[in-house]
């Protein structure tokens, strides 16, 4: 990978599915880079919510309240039509500043959703270990879980990644991250796991524990942090053993991300 960067690079989360967790892993991976020293741009493509655009407002506001713990800011665009030379503007403005540029998209199809997808280096799609999110990605038989087909979502990747190669010859890594982990090792989180490992041969796609159910992961939302903050911040609340379970998650998640790589392309250090 590392042979093949080139800067800015641009994540891209996405899901046409709602409730996955997109945003926070969005906000997650943006404090993740600025926290290794990468100037990194945000860009929201969802116009009705805009959720990551609340995230980060929250976050300007934390840095008023706080002058005294102040915690880093992306350089962050909303995108609030479907008109893409509007997209197209945006994107550029961001890749003049940055070297990483996060994308998060709405949960539910768009035309701007696939033009943000076809200009991704890597996409990130969150998936809640349900056989109810796993059918945006694909059809399974119920009487002896067999991939039917590849379903909505997948077949939207497979086309932009068309794109991509079409525009400018590049590729995309296609990264699904199991969210929303349960400890307890039931039966139906095996299944899907079953699923998830025939269908990315099938499909192209690589996986990544992502983060488990925990509530530090949402509870920081109205303050705007990320538990890369917490040790910056005047947090109220003592740190406790699922703090250090949720950070290592998420250390896991940048690793398997390879932002390591992006950051020694960049020339800096890890």
């Amino acid at each position: 990978m590392t042979k093949q960067i080139q800067l800015p690079y641009i994540f891209v989360i996405g899901n046409e599915k709602g409730g996955a967790g997109k945003t926070t892993c969005a906000m997650h991976l943006i404090t993740g880079m600025m926290d290794r020293g990468l100037k990194v741009a945000s860009i929201d493509t969802d116009s009705r919510q805009h959720s990551l655009t609340r995230y980060i407002q929250n976050r300007v506001l934390y840095n008023e309240k706080n002058p005294e713990y102040p915690v880093p800011q992306s350089m962050h665009f909303l995108s609030k039509d479907e008109d893409s030379d509007s997209f197209h503007r945006v994107l550029s403005e961001a890749k003049e500043y940055a070297d990483v540029i996060v994308i998060d998209t709405p949960g539910s199809f768009s035309s701007l959703s696939c033009l943000a997808h076809s200009h991704a280096d890597t996409v990130v799609t969150p998936i809640n270990d349900s056989f109810v999110d796993l059918d945006v990605m694909a059809k399974v038989n119920p009487d002896d879980l067999e991939v039917i087909q590849p379903s909505i979502y997948s077949q939207m990747i497979w086309e932009q990644k068309m794109a991509r190669a079409k525009r400018d010859g590049g590729s995309i890594d296609w990264v699904v991250m199991r969210n929303r982990l349960s400890s307890l090792d039931a039966m139906n989180k095996r299944a899907v796991l079953d699923v998830l490992n025939r269908l990315s041969d099938r499909i192209g796609f690589r996986m990544t524990p992502g983060f488990g159910e925990r509530v530090i992961f949402r509870e920081l939302f109205l303050q705007g942090l990320t538990l890369m903050d917490l040790m910056k911040t005047n947090y109220s609340k003592i740190l406790n053993i699922s703090h250090i379970a949720a950070r290592q998650e998420l250390r896991d998640f940048l690793k398997c991300l390879k932002v390591d790589e992006i950051l020694e392309f960049k020339g800096g250090a890890i």
